[in-house]
């Protein structure tokens, strides 16, 4: 896979806070990657610094192979960014400030019309082309910001909080043109919505106080939901000894006399098994429900075990 971003211990101070320290992460193509956070973790920081509007203290960062401060241009060349205030001239219709964006980003004047009806098309937008932007939902202002961003077709799409304020339905169709960027670019996401990261992302970073505290593909963010526990209801008692003897199964708590709670190991599946047990022991099977903790909690727990170090 080719490597877009290669960002190495980047450091920010602002006098002597450390907004960010020490952040070292790649992002290949084909990729999008969740970067989330809660408010002032370093995560609109960090995307200044990826986008060359704010100068790391410390720290190196490559985009597309480019070094950001020694050949800024070369670099920037591969970047679209969306900040999370969308940067439109709202006094302009859609059609009008995409030609101005073309400008700016040097596009040939013969490839100019195609460029703009690719970012309109791909951003829904034919059908608002002349209608002033001021006039738009936020919505649609929102979809001309991400249009800029990709008018020039960069290897690197940077979104920060690209959703919000806007409703579910919005929010949706924002979601799904994300997933559709990062099939042909590789596209980064600053969020502090959870659900926004596991619908749209292929990767997924935490930042805590200026510091990655997870990074992962969100395959394993899956595998880390999965507790090994299981919810069990009978319609008479169960015997835990029996159950015991269920490989993969290292504990039984009893909640009440009909309902019962099973940790296993995540690398086994008993619930056939146990099933099995149940109705051949006749005590009526009436619930098995595998526990899975969710990505707020483990949210949570990642920022309070770094804050308790």
């Amino acid at each position: 896979m080719t490597t877009l971003i290669e960002a190495e211990h980047l450091t920010r101070y602002y006098g002597k806070h450390c907004a960010v320290n020490d952040v070292s992460f790649t992002l290949a193509k084909g990729e999008v990657l969740g970067f989330l956070g809660a408010n002032g973790a370093g995560k609109t920081t960090t995307m200044q610094m990826l986008c060359g509007n704010l100068a790391p203290s410390a720290g190196q960062i490559k985009i597309n192979g480019f070094d950001l401060l020694d050949q800024p241009k070369a670099a920037k060349l591969n970047l679209g960014y969306l900040p999370d205030t969308p940067p439109l001239y709202k006094e302009l219709t859609v059609q009008e400030f995409l030609l101005y964006c073309a400008r700016l980003h040097g596009i040939d004047k013969n490839a100019i019309t195609h460029a703009i009806e690719r970012a309109k098309e791909r951003c829904g937008l034919t059908d608002v082309a002349d209608r002033l932007i001021a006039n738009l939902s936020k919505g649609f202002q929102q979809r001309v910001g991400i249009a800029q961003a990709i008018l020039h077709n960069p290897e690197v799409i940077v979104l920060d909080e690209p959703t919000v304020g806007l409703d579910p339905i919005q929010i949706r169709e924002i979601r799904a043109l994300i997933r559709e960027l990062g099939q042909d670019h590789g596209v980064i996401l600053s969020t502090h919505i959870l659900t926004e990261v596991q619908e749209s992302c292929t990767h997924v970073q935490i930042i805590d106080q200026g510091q990655l505290i997870l990074n992962e593909t969100i395959a394993g963010l899956n595998r880390q939901m999965d507790t090994g526990t299981l919810q069990v209801s009978t319609r008479l008692t169960p015997d835990i000894n029996s159950l015991l003897t269920i490989p993969g199964i290292s504990s039984i708590e009893s909640i009440t006399e009909n309902r019962i709670i099973i940790h296993h190991s995540v690398t086994a599946n008993p619930a056939e098994q146990i099933a099995a047990l149940v109705i051949a022991a006749g005590w009526g099977l009436q619930e098995l429900t595998p526990v899975k903790r969710s990505m707020e909690d483990i949210f949570i727990s990642l920022t309070k075990e770094h804050r308790e170090l």
